[in-house]
């Protein structure tokens, strides 16, 4: 329909009244077909590295300790009419952000950044397994082989599910609802102040979850750490 629609439109520039109805039925007559090339083409590389890298959550229950099992995502925040880059880490046990960072940039180094602050944070044991979506910023080279060298254990979501991350969606849902979405940043010290104190001083000390046994996720670790 799009392709009728534009050749109804250039007959109209060059003087022609013509109908939409009109152009397709003379395409039909002369044959003519839109034609439509392939955006995505199969790369072997790339699937035999997926293939290497695979959901491997599934195989596994609830983690039962801290740093057992690490989680992180990327999204996108809204500044005046640019955009920023949020970048985090979650333990997947307490749900606590222990690693994040903004850029100006989507780039690889922007998940390193987080995942560094969650290392420096939290000096984890080799065994530590770090779960991500297929994004270029996980799957790369260079972010695949810090995790390796760091005895991390990469983990990935299976192809179209994003649901294998539900809990770093959670997160970013709670983030734009509760913050993002009520204000309108115009700096980036502004953003990177609201989302530092969302982060730090109301999600992980104040902000319950049923999951949790309606405790926060600082007051869940503490309890973990005292029994």
């Amino acid at each position: 329909m799009r392709v009728v629609q534009a050749f109804a439109e250039i007959l109209k520039r060059e003087g022609v009244r013509c109908s939409n109805k009109r152009v397709a039925r003379l395409m039909r007559e002369q044959g003519l077909r839109a034609r439509v090339s392939k955006l995505y083409h199969s790369a072997k590389g790339v699937q035999r590295f997926f293939a290497k890298t695979g959901n491997l959550r599934l195989e596994l229950p609830a983690p039962t300790r801290m740093d057992q099992i690490w989680v992180g995502d990327l999204t996108y925040l809204r500044l005046g009419e640019r955009w920023r880059y949020l970048a985090t880490v979650m333990d997947l046990f307490s749900r606590r952000i222990i690693g994040w960072t903004i850029a100006r940039t989507r780039t690889v180094e922007v998940s390193l950044r987080a995942i560094k602050r969650a290392i420096a944070l939290r000096n984890p044991k080799p065994g530590l397994m770090f779960h991500s979506d297929r994004g270029i910023e996980y799957s790369a080279y260079g972010y695949q082989d810090f995790l390796r060298s760091k005895g991390i254990v990469p983990s990935m979501n299976r192809p179209r599910n994003c649901q294998d991350n539900a809990h770093m969606e959670s997160f970013f849902h709670s983030l734009k609802a509760e913050l993002v979405h009520q204000h309108s940043f115009t700096s980036d010290g502004q953003l990177n102040a609201q989302i530092g104190s969302y982060i730090e001083r109301f999600y992980n000390l104040k902000r319950v979850h049923s999951s949790l046994g309606y405790h926060s996720p600082v007051e869940f670790e503490r309890l973990a750490i005292a029994e």
